[in-house]
């Protein structure tokens, strides 16, 4: 696979006027709302109940806050039974998608008197077998652990994201039937290379390590979304996490796992990690599953000690998951259901704590908290010591701000603050890989504009994958910082921001998720789709053609505001011929008092020579034919095996009125034998 090619950002004419920007003054206030959970317990262990807000008194940096609620929660501490079903049912809450966990409003308490318990299975962290005994486990919990005041939700981080497979419930056959049905060993097990590792003859490739070494970030990460999602709920939240341990590589993974944790702690998420390897007996050099190590580490021990050393690593880091989040690790012991029971008998009787703090800077910093009763009433409080405040976007760091957009890339939810069209085409570059431009459309009204150095600019940041499956093929990270005249500056609310970056792909169906984020203010846009590239090698019936690219603007090169490799984009891409830049329609509206571009390729693998064909385009308006441009022979074709014809076909559509129209390309073979045909809606505008 070709790495991605950026080809060019430009500022492109709209097809229509925008409105005139409203003038009206918007005023704006906002709060923010802290909530503890603080478990209060006699010189006996036992729960105090019965007290209320005047009987608390909450310091923050050592400050006195205003309490604005305060809720206590009654949990059983013993006793198993089979749910309530009028209480539950009537308290659990409809299902939304796959990738959410339903929010409650601020100072709600939505799951009142219950325990909230969160089975998560990170499957690139565990091989097929462990995979089998977490889930038979999880089964044997729900099936005879289960208390009515229990309420469980599935999660899973698998093919890069985190799904919600089901939101908290108390409903045993709905939880036993979405553990049934997730399917072991689908996802490929990412693991660090055993230290002496023997040579297995693949080719050379990179470091193990360093594939690792993102790996994990990814696996913090995907904890961090999780645990970013649980936090919509004010109430205790106990995750089991599943996982074959976790592998850190020196400090590497520290600052993504210090965010992790921080994450936890921000959402009241204690992370309870059970190893599903269970008490492992290995041999000091490795078992079968690893071919034999060599080097003279064999024989001085260095290699075994290595290997414990890594084994005993990858267990540390559930126990700091564990510790820091006020959780505990279940580490070598093989009936995993103990590590759900533990999380279950941890969660007793708390109380409910609001407050709207009073420093309401948004910069990032730690407050610390400290709760006390009032009354000289003794007790033993448990509490979370402190918070780190949320953070503006101006204050991120450079860190902060790729994390960011780690985070977006991973939700299943996207976020849609920034409008984004876009574009995906196809073009057979030889018999096996297609180039795939790609054209992505902002408005230009939705930036912001700031001054640097004396000078306008908008700043876009750009990161996007292509995925077959679970499996990443492609991906792009870019940034582009665009200088503007103060004409141009004053136009770009009428006009939108066009960007192209270009793909080699093989054919196949793939999930492409591209997000564009303005620099200047952190909103994100989302753009989510599934596009196929066709196999035309095996196209027979019809003329094999590429996809076909409808514009309305043809642009020189040297007026693009951001551009890198102009030649690798002449060379690749089909849209930029003679130093002309083809702009993509991405909305599919056309102006009249612009001409129109149709551009496509039709390719004759096997001919002994490229034969001429023959295109025109007709317009449709409901059944009724409304215009058709000349007939259009094509015979000058490119120099390859292909026998690559591009088409070009450029008219005036001032004939046609405003309104929708259906368009469709027909390309014909000089022998009449085959033919190609595609359609699409477009609007037609003054």
């Amino acid at each position: 696979m070709l790495r991605p090619l950026i080809l060019a950002l430009l500022i492109v004419s709209a097809s229509s006027a925008q409105p005139p920007v409203d003038e009206t003054p918007t005023f704006r206030t906002s709060t923010q709302l802290v909530v503890e959970t603080v478990t209060v317990r006699d010189g006996k262990g036992r729960s105090i109940e019965n007290l209320t807000a005047k009987d608390f008194t909450v310091l923050e940096d050592g400050k006195p806050q205003r309490i604005a609620f305060a809720e206590y929660q009654k949990l059983p501490e013993e006793g198993q039974g089979e749910p309530a079903e009028l209480s539950v049912r009537a308290s659990v809450v409809p299902r939304l998608t796959r990738t959410q966990i339903a929010a409650e409003r601020p100072g709600e308490v939505r799951y009142r008197d219950r325990r909230l318990l969160v089975l998560y299975f990170d499957t690139t962290a565990m091989p097929a077998p462990d995979q089998i005994r977490a889930l038979q486990a999880a089964q044997r919990f729900v099936r005879t652990k289960m208390t009515s005041s229990d309420l469980l939700a599935v999660m899973m981080y698998s093919g890069g994201a985190v799904q919600v497979l089901e939101d908290f419930t108390a409903d045993r056959d709905h939880l036993l039937t979405t553990l049934q049905t997730l399917i072991v060993g689908e996802e490929e097990w990412a693991v660090a290379a055993q230290p002496g590792a023997s040579d297995t003859g693949a080719a050379f490739g990179q470091d193990d390590s360093e594939f690792n070494l993102f790996n994990t970030d990814r696996q913090l990460s995907a904890l961090q979304t999780a645990a970013a999602m649980l936090g919509r709920l004010s109430e205790k939240k106990a995750l089991i996490y599943f996982a074959s341990g976790l592998r850190l590589n020196g400090v590497d993974n520290q600052a993504q796992l210090r965010a992790t944790l921080n994450a936890a702690i921000r959402a009241g998420v204690s992370f309870w990690p059970v190893d599903a390897r269970g008490l492992a007996a290995q041999a000091p050099l490795g078992d079968a599953a690893h071919g034999s190590p060599g080097g003279i580490g064999v024989y001085s021990g260095t290699t075994a000690a290595a290997i414990t050393s890594s084994f005993e690593g990858s267990q540390d880091t559930l126990y700091a998951l564990a510790a820091d989040t006020g959780g505990k690790a279940l580490l070598d012991y093989n009936d995993l259901t103990r590590g759900i029971t533990e999380a279950q008998s941890a969660g007793s009787s708390y109380y409910l704590i609001g407050y709207y703090t009073s420093n309401e800077a948004l910069d990032g910093r730690f407050r610390r908290v400290k709760i006390t009763l009032n009354g000289g009433l003794q007790a033993s409080l448990d509490y979370r010591k402190g918070y780190y405040a949320g953070k503006q976007f101006g204050r991120f760091t450079a860190a902060d701000k790729e994390r960011q957009l780690e985070d977006a890339l991973l939700l299943g939810d996207p976020i849609t603050e920034l409008t984004i069209a876009m574009e995906v085409n196809y073009f057979q570059l030889n018999r096996a890989e297609y180039f795939v431009p790609i054209a992505v459309k902002i408005p230009g009204s939705e930036l912001a504009l700031a001054k640097r150095r004396g000078a306008e600019h908008t700043a876009i940041d750009f990161i996007g994958e292509i995925k077959e499956g679970s499996t990443t093929v492609a991906n792009v990270r870019d940034k582009v910082d665009i200088k503007l005249s103060g004409a141009t500056a004053t136009e770009l609310s009428r006009r939108a921001i066009a960007y192209d970056t270009g793909f080699t792909l093989l054919p196949g169906q793939y999930t492409l998720k591209f997000l564009a984020r303005d620099a200047e203010t952190g909103r994100i846009g989302t753009y989510l789709t599934t596009f196929v590239i066709p196999n035309l090698n095996k196209e027979d019936v019809r003329l094999p053609i590429s996809s076909v690219v409808l514009s309305n603007q043809s642009v020189p090169l040297e007026e693009a505001l951001y551009s890198v490799g102009k030649s690798a984009a002449q060379t690749f891409s089909p849209l930029v011929q003679g130093g002309e830049k083809l702009i993509p329609s991405v909305t599919r509206v056309f102006s009249r008092s612009r001409e129109m571009f149709v551009y496509l390729q039709a390719y004759q693998q096997g001919a002994s020579e490229p034969q001429p064909v023959m295109a025109f385009v007709t317009f449709y308006r409901g059944p009724s034919k409304v215009f058709e441009t000349p007939l259009m022979r094509a015979s000058e074709g490119l120099n390859n095996r292909l026998n690559t014809i591009p088409l070009k076909l450029r008219f005036a559509i001032d004939r046609l009125e405003p309104g929708e129209y259906t368009c469709q390309t027909t390309v014909l073979h000089p022998d009449g034998r085959k033919a190609a045909f595609w359609r699409t809606q477009v609007m037609v505008i003054p």
